[in-house]
């Protein structure tokens, strides 16, 4: 008996086109829904001409009060539903219990009422904010000639 000589050894290699097409789809999911991520509610901020908060602090926790007088928090899963007075201020409080060194600032819409950012400041105040910051836009600059 003769032995044939054609042996064919199999091959050890792992084919990587079906990997890379996946991460290129996975790629060009997170490049869409990445810039829909974005929390909080739009507000219309006054522009003011004040200094930006050192980057050295943790995350502040903003609370918003929109056109309509409207209060919102950037925390918890239902961000954009508007909150009643006790829901605010009773996340405010458990966020400071659990962070007490956490910024609290307050984004107020420019047409909104002032008596609205008032309550505002007043339920984070009851809630355990010792102090209270108000983010604005800064004003553009001027292009020189």
């Amino acid at each position: 008996m003769a032995r044939s000589r054609n042996h064919r050894k199999q091959m050890a290699e792992i084919n990587v086109v079906p990997y890379i097409d996946v991460m290129l789809v996975l790629l060009i999911i997170f490049m869409i829904t990445a810039p829909l991520l974005t929390q909080g509610v739009s507000v219309d901020l006054p522009q003011a001409d004040a200094e930006p908060l050192p980057q050295n602090l943790p995350a502040p926790l903003v609370a918003s009060v929109d056109l309509e007088g409207n209060f919102y928090l950037d925390i918890g899963e239902d961000n954009d539903q508007p909150l009643d007075y006790d829901t605010l201020v009773n996340r405010v409080a458990a966020v400071l219990r659990y962070k007490p060194r956490t910024p609290v600032m307050v984004k107020g819409d420019q047409g909104v009422d002032y008596g609205r950012v008032v309550i505002l400041m007043s339920l984070l105040q009851r809630a355990g904010a010792p102090s209270i910051g108000l983010i604005t836009e800064p004003v553009p600059v001027a292009a020189s000639n």
